[in-house]
């Protein structure tokens, strides 16, 4: 399979814009880990395999396991998660299929128990920039290297 165009080059002010949201978010305090979580997360349900596969050498790299993130799509269903990356799951999922229902009372409710809302905040903005870099990835059908 061919990448459709490189955006980068088509439309770089746009392209250096969601770089940007991605530079801010590695400086805005939220913990490494969950950011990874996040990306994997997003990717897996949004179906990009670049950035799935991006995201999970990266993870590795940073010391997650792979069991955790061989099971990361059926989370609900294992202990293997703390319940700050739990909340932080649903809210990825949530905000992923934001047609669906979008981010429920419940699930904020539980994100103000673990974190303060600056830290929703910037959640909410990282789930938002995955998705994205998955439409951009999906739509130019970017591959895994």
């Amino acid at each position: 399979m061919e990448a459709r165009m490189n955006i980068s080059a088509l439309a770089p002010q746009g392209y250096k814009a969601v770089i940007a949201m991605e530079t801010y978010l590695h400086q805005c305090g939220l913990d490494k880990k969950h950011i990874e979580l996040i990306k994997i997360r997003a990717s897996q349900i949004n179906g990009c395999a670049f950035c799935i596969n991006m995201h999970t050498k990266d993870a590795l790299a940073m010391g997650e396991t792979a069991q955790r993130i061989f099971l990361l799509d059926a989370w609900r269903e294992t202990s293997l998660y703390s319940e700050e990356e739990r909340v932080l799951l649903a809210m990825t999922e949530e905000i992923t299929h934001i047609s669906h229902a979008g981010l429920t009372d419940e699930t904020f409710k539980k994100a103000k128990e673990v974190f303060d809302e600056t830290y929703i905040a910037n959640v909410v903005l990282a789930i938002a920039t995955i998705n994205v870099w998955n439409r951009i990835a999906i739509s130019s059908l970017t591959q895994p290297v």
